[in-house]
């Protein structure tokens, strides 16, 4: 805590400098005492959208569509209900929704239109926490706090205004970090 008196300054940044008299025995009278206000996070970097989750109804079909048809490979089918694809620089999860409960996102099998969220792709583990701390800042309420998933990915999910999910992502093969 830095003690001012008169215009001599703390060592705080000016805006988050609160100015209070104190009557305290070690503080003469007219001292001011600077308290700091919590840090506000700065927004992090991510590295694009390179992730996307879909509602698969005819999930046998859309498997093949997606490898034999488009040529993305499975990196990993955890169940008989998600399989996750990719080209290499990319993630695509297909999500079985006949009576399920929508995939990872916990999105709702009755959900209108196919898609199941949206993936921002961030460099570290570290880095989702740090959304979830900018998010949370700017009165975004998560609809999923982090955590770290059975394939060792760690995410954290929140909705756009329109309720669209999105998913804030570190997945080590495309991540890049």
């Amino acid at each position: 805590m830095a003690v001012s008196r008169g215009s001599e300054t703390s060592d705080a940044p000016q805006s988050a400098q609160t100015a209070v008299s104190v009557d305290r025995g070690d503080i003469p009278l007219g001292y001011h005492v600077a308290v700091s206000a919590p840090p506000v996070p700065t927004r992090p970097a991510h590295g694009g959208l390179r992730h996307l989750a879909l509602h698969a109804r005819a999930f046998d079909a859309m498997r093949i569509f997606y490898v034999d048809v488009l040529g993305f490979a499975v990196e990993w089918e955890p169940d008989g209900d998600n399989v996750y694809l990719t080209s290499g620089a990319d993630n695509l999860a297909l999500h079985r929704t006949e009576g399920g409960s929508g995939g990872e996102g916990g999105a709702v099998a009755d959900a209108p239109g196919a898609l199941d969220h949206l993936g921002l792709i961030v460099r570290t583990a570290d880095d989702v926490d740090r959304w979830a701390a900018w998010l949370e800042a700017r009165g975004v309420r998560l609809d999923a706090p982090p955590r770290t998933h059975r394939d060792g990915a760690r995410s954290c999910y929140c909705s756009d205004p329109d309720g669209n999910r999105i998913q804030i992502l570190h997945h080590p093969p495309i991540s890049g970090g």
